[in-house]
């Protein structure tokens, strides 16, 4: 019993379970209850995720329920990153969405949960129209679904930081006139995208790490301007038909845009003076 209460007094003193027990639940860290809200999300998901790979065949019907639950997974989070990033800044939310890109890389396998991708695949002959299609489709239903997964945990009001959610008017996170926000979405996803097929020729050790690092602070970035999504299924999950944006002006910056500057840095990486600079580069550090 002393030693529990030692233990208490231990988390009062640094902060994890000082706050009200009436508004945070075990009076914990409201941020510390973000932080287990995304971590059930991601556990649960990569058990079902995992259970799919036992049942299911390798066919289209499981890519496109994977793809399904990756854009779920992906844009459930991103949910609560928001509560992160409007109570506790950029760079806390930064620095979980740099520890989340680490965890999708190793564990999505084959999934993207992003559109661009899939159209790459198609752009490079791996995919065809209609496979390419209807798994962009699955992935706007799966961010688009998961809103219901995310307003029963807020319904609940775990956290101070969660109430009042339900009933906030959403708005749209563009600051900027939207031919600017189309420039800087396709602009940062052709420099991520770049990177990433960079890094991915390469054999060192921590590509996916400087991958990772590389892409969050792209993120930020643009977090102030456009919002920073570089994804157009997380961007219409999270603020398609928001306060602030036409229709219009959403599927040119956050689809348009985006898709612009992935399929635009296919092409610059294929250019032959790349592929120069890129075998050198391997042959001094490979």
């Amino acid at each position: 019993m002393k030693a529990s209460t030692q233990l208490y007094h231990l988390l009062q003193t640094i902060g994890v379970v000082r706050y009200s027990g009436k508004k945070n639940i075990y009076g914990l860290h409201p941020l510390i209850i973000s932080a287990a809200v995304i971590t059930a999300t991601i556990i649960l998901a990569d058990l079902i995720r995992k259970l799919l790979n036992v049942i299911l065949k390798e066919t289209i019907a499981k890519e496109i329920i994977l793809e399904f639950l990756a854009t779920a997974e992906l844009c459930a989070c991103c949910f609560e990153l928001i509560v992160v990033a409007d109570n506790y800044g950029v760079l806390t939310y930064g620095f979980f969405l740099f520890l989340l890109t680490l965890w999708w890389s190793s564990v999505w396998e084959d999934a993207t949960a992003c559109p661009y991708s899939l159209v790459e695949e198609f752009l490079d002959g791996y995919k065809t129209l209609s496979t390419t299609l209807i798994l962009i489709a699955s992935q706007v239903l799966g961010g688009l679904a998961v809103y219901s997964y995310v307003q029963s945990i807020w319904k609940i009001q775990l956290a101070e930081t969660h109430i009042g959610l339900l009933g906030q008017e959403c708005v749209a996170d563009l600051a900027v006139p939207f031919e600017y926000g189309a420039a800087i979405e396709g602009i940062a996803t052709f420099l991520c995208r770049l990177v990433s097929r960079i890094l991915g020729e390469t054999s060192l050790r921590c590509a996916h790490v400087l991958d990772a690092f590389f892409a969050t602070l792209l993120v930020l970035a643009a977090f102030n301007f456009s919002g920073g999504y570089f994804n157009p299924a997380l961007a219409t999950s999270l603020k398609f038909g928001c306060k602030g944006n036409t229709f219009q002006e959403h599927m040119i910056v956050y689809w348009l845009g985006a898709t612009l500057g992935a399929v635009a840095s296919l092409y610059f990486f294929k250019l032959p003076f790349v592929q120069r600079r890129l075998d050198k580069f391997k042959e001094k550090y490979d």
